[in-house]
């Protein structure tokens, strides 16, 4: 059983910077894939950023350049940095994993537009 608990949304204005965290409940949080979703309104849910248990990253096409994301086994967390915020970012941000076949989500953090 996998619990996640996304954070850090808020509002943002274009060429700003917001940081989200996903904190899990996980005995082995370490060697989980973690993957970052976002849905904005009106449209299908975009897989953005991904990170694996040896830290291997990869990043959709309309994210990379401006999105990093990290992890930190100890506090089972898992960092997306996102940077010069696009009017087409905001969005609620879902963070995911999979364990024994079975899918995880959080209940998502939302990211607004201020302007």
């Amino acid at each position: 059983q996998v619990h996640l608990a996304e954070s850090g949304g808020g509002l943002v204005q274009p060429g700003g910077s917001l940081r989200l965290s996903c904190a899990a409940s996980a005995r082995n949080f370490s060697i989980l894939t973690m993957i970052w979703y976002r849905q904005a309104p009106g449209k299908q849910r975009e897989l953005i950023a991904v990170i694996d248990s040896k830290n291997i990253t990869s990043y959709a096409s309309s994210v990379e350049d401006r999105f990093t994301i990290s992890r930190d086994n100890p506090k089972n967390t898992v960092y997306p940095q996102m940077k010069n915020l696009k009017p087409e970012d905001p969005a609620v941000y879902y963070c995911h994993t999979s364990l024994l076949r079975r899918d995880y989500w959080g209940q998502g953090t939302q990211v607004t537009d201020s302007s």
